[in-house]
């Protein structure tokens, strides 16, 4: 096996297709047809089963691709990294950015890299937080920001800032005030949530808590869209940091209250893959992204505590 032959093998699996798959790779089709019937003859095990209509990989294709991904993705870092030995920085670099931090420092990422990185493709993909941590393990994306992660020892997670949870939504609902209010009161009110599980984890990292309020919630949505969409038409709050709705709040159009007893607050966390070696570009991102978001924090624009640097 070597890598032209996991390269084909990558594209025939994102392709369903031989001849798609030839034409991305720019060889004939019996080329591509040739180098799968040798790399299934090599493993011992199909890969594929032949339709109609396409190509449906098997358990094996499955798990050789997962393989094939993360070897790629290792040999196009080194290549980088051996071309990044010169002044400047380049090549191509993926983030998963939550809906919070992509809203706060967005802007400023893609104007920065597109006038001092000129030579950097980057790309930035906009999650959920448990969907950037699925998309990390995944090596679709080659750093990601996720709040409240999951204990995982195939990444290295560093805490970036807190901040804290409020109760949002339109005063009628929350109460036009600007006292807290109790956890206790926060769940006699029509509380829209996101979906349970890792999505809902994000807001809170409290399993008892948020048993509480899933319990009573009227909706449950695997939409930050759509939550704020239903806060903004009255149909509930949510509980959120500011930022989340940041220019509604400016707006008047909602409200937040402090909640008390308990206090909540959410630890937002910067991830990559262990066993991925750190190559020069990662590093320029990865200080970069920590000094957009330290701005950010600095200037008051986003209500946080900075954790320092480790």
């Amino acid at each position: 096996m070597d890598t032209r032959q996991l390269r084909y093998y990558a594209a025939i699996f994102e392709h369903r297709n031989l001849s798609r798959a030839a034409s991305e790779c720019n060889v004939a089709q019996s080329a591509i047809s040739h180098h799968l019937s040798n790399l299934e003859t090599e493993l011992g095990v199909q890969l594929f089963i032949r339709k109609p209509r396409g190509m449906e990989p098997t358990a094996a294709g499955i798990k050789l691709y997962e393989h094939a991904k993360l070897i790629l993705r290792a040999i196009g870092a080194a290549e980088q990294d051996m071309k990044q030995l010169s002044d400047e920085v380049s090549g191509d670099f993926a983030i998963g950015l939550p809906y919070s931090v992509m809203q706060t420092i967005a802007l400023p990422l893609m104007k920065t890299v597109m006038e001092d990185f000129p030579k950097v493709r980057l790309s930035i993909v906009e999650s959920l937080s448990g969907t950037n941590f699925s998309n990390l393990l995944a090596s679709d994306v080659d750093l990601a920001f996720f709040y409240n992660p999951q204990k995982d020892d195939r990444i290295s997670m560093v805490p970036i800032l807190e901040e804290q949870v409020l109760c949002v939504g339109k005063r009628d609902i929350v109460g036009d005030t600007d006292e807290p209010l109790t956890f206790d009161q926060l769940t006699t009110l029509p509380v829209l949530l996101l979906r349970q599980g890792v999505y809902s984890r994000a807001l809170v990292d409290r399993p008892a808590l948020l048993t509480k309020l899933e319990a009573k919630a009227p909706l449950h949505l695997n939409s930050v869209a759509g939550i704020i969409t239903g806060l903004t038409a009255g149909l509930g709050c949510t509980i959120a940091p500011k930022v989340f709705v940041g220019q509604q709040l400016r707006d008047g159009i909602l409200h937040a209250r402090p909640v008390i007893k308990p206090s909540l607050s959410r630890t937002l966390y910067m991830g990559h893959l262990r066993e991925r070696p750190s190559t020069r570009l990662q590093e320029t991102m990865v200080g970069l992204l920590r000094t957009l978001i330290a701005n950010e924090v600095r200037k008051g624009t986003w209500e946080a505590t900075l954790f320092e640097a480790g």
